[in-house]
């Protein structure tokens, strides 16, 4: 058994979600497919495909096999591509991580562009709120906003995003007789404020004082909020927020048209929320990739620089 053309048979069967197809492109037959297949199975002693007469599907060990088989395959493709033109060709799949609010609003164009000006690369684009195992899904770079915790990662700043604190209008219409819109940061006690849970501050807001505050420029205050609804995804908490639900502490970024018209206000515009840093992470076995520092290169660029805010 040719064992990497094996790999690289049962990758193009995952990806094409059938044996016909990939028999079709490589004008063979169907049952010459399938005996790759099974011969990488009886080669690993396990089961990677579980197949019925419409459909297959990977198995646990599948899964797992496949997202390492299908990089070393596009990694050795690379190289091949390299050798015979004498310069690093990009191909194949870029596997890219981002939370959802991020990934809809600023990195869909930055990826558009990319694969305008890189046309043998496909992205697969996982967005998620929360942490995700890299490694674990196969992943070569994640966007991470916040300061990081996992060491493991190769890491690279291309930029920080500034937050501040919102309400929709309608939230500020509604409020009952004798409470006013906050003032200073400790009236948000009084007030219903909608709690992002995946950042590490949670329910506890900080603050520093800017020129316009009443305590002196610098001056740091932490309040814990509490409301009627806390969420662990960003698009839950724009849409509670655009419903005039309460108060939010939330990226500029994510609410762009609504604080330009004016839909959504900026609350306590002299105390100053703390920025976040924007990171590309990818695992230590993706930090030589050739797609990899460049799209880094390319994301870093459309944001700006390295020190870019959003």
């Amino acid at each position: 058994m040719d064992k990497l053309q094996a790999m690289r048979t049962f990758v193009r069967v995952v990806e094409a979600g059938s044996f016909s197809a990939v028999a079709h492109e490589a004008d063979v037959t169907q049952g010459a497919i399938s005996k790759q297949v099974a011969a990488l199975e009886a080669d690993l002693g396990a089961k990677l495909l579980t197949r019925t007469t419409r459909s297959l599907a990977l198995t646990d060990e599948g899964e797992r096999y496949f997202e390492h088989v299908r990089r070393l395959v596009e990694e050795i493709a690379e190289a091949e591509a390299a050798l015979r033109t004498g310069e690093q060709q990009l191909t194949g799949w870029l596997r890219v991580a981002a939370s959802v609010g991020f990934g809809r609003r600023k990195l869909m164009p930055i990826v558009q562009a990319f694969l305008a000006e890189h046309r043998n690369v496909k992205i697969d684009l996982r967005l998620h709120d929360g942490f995700i195992d890299l490694v674990e899904l196969g992943i070569d770079v994640a966007v991470r906003i916040g300061e990081l915790s996992d060491s493991s990662l190769v890491a690279r700043r291309v930029g920080t995003t500034h937050r501040m604190l919102v309400a929709h209008r309608k939230y500020l219409r509604r409020l009952p007789a004798g409470l006013k819109p906050p003032h200073a940061p400790e009236d948000l006690s009084a007030h219903n404020c909608i709690v992002y849970t995946e950042t590490v501050s949670r329910n506890e807001w900080s603050f520093t004082a800017g020129p316009g505050s009443e305590e002196p420029v610098g001056t740091r205050r932490v309040v814990r909020v509490q409301g009627n609804l806390q969420t662990n995804s960003s698009e839950v908490m724009r849409a509670s927020l655009l419903a005039g639900m309460g108060i939010g502490y939330s990226p500029t970024w994510l609410f762009d048209e609504e604080l330009a018209s004016g839909e959504l206000q900026r609350l306590l515009p002299d105390w100053e929320a703390v920025p976040m840093p924007i990171h590309l992470v990818s695992p230590q076995q993706r930090r030589h990739s050739a797609k990899v520092k460049t799209f880094a290169d390319f994301v870093s660029r459309q944001l700006g620089t390295p020190e870019s805010s959003t």
